[in-house]
């Protein structure tokens, strides 16, 4: 399954934008109003939970400098990873695009389809504050 966010543009230069998102405290202020927690596992690792869904940790796996950040589950239960595409488009401003990409059965794609999107979507919009 393939999720795309709409393009976001950012006010800041693409090493801005790659080292806000390296740093893993900083996604808790990109997290939507219904997060019920939020928690830094350690430097590379943190755990959140929305309401009404389950817990869910994720770490960074890959990093290329001011240009791509890819986030996967700690888990293999559900394999999936959030990539942060980075755009320099002047020196002032940053093109950002988050994708997910997870592999599931048909039943469970169905069921998380709606929540992620709607999730990915808020991150993006938030990435418009940093």
């Amino acid at each position: 399954m393939h999720i795309e966010a709409p393009k976001k543009t950012v006010a800041k230069s693409d090493k801005e934008v790659f080292d806000f998102l390296i740093d893993i405290k900083n996604f808790e202020k990109l997290m939507p109003d219904n997060i019920s927690k939020f928690e830094v596992l350690s430097e590379d690792k943190f755990l959140f939970a929305l309401k009404g869904m389950p817990e869910i940790v994720l770490k960074l796996k890959e990093q290329y400098p001011n240009n791509k950040i890819i986030l996967g589950a700690a888990s293999e239960k559900l394999p999936f990873t959030l990539t942060a595409d980075i755009t320099s488009l002047s020196a002032t401003e940053t093109e950002v695009t988050l994708s997910f990409e997870g592999e599931f059965n048909a039943m469970m794609a169905m069921m998380i389809k709606g929540p992620i999107t709607k999730f990915i979507d808020t991150l993006s919009e938030n990435l418009q504050v940093i």
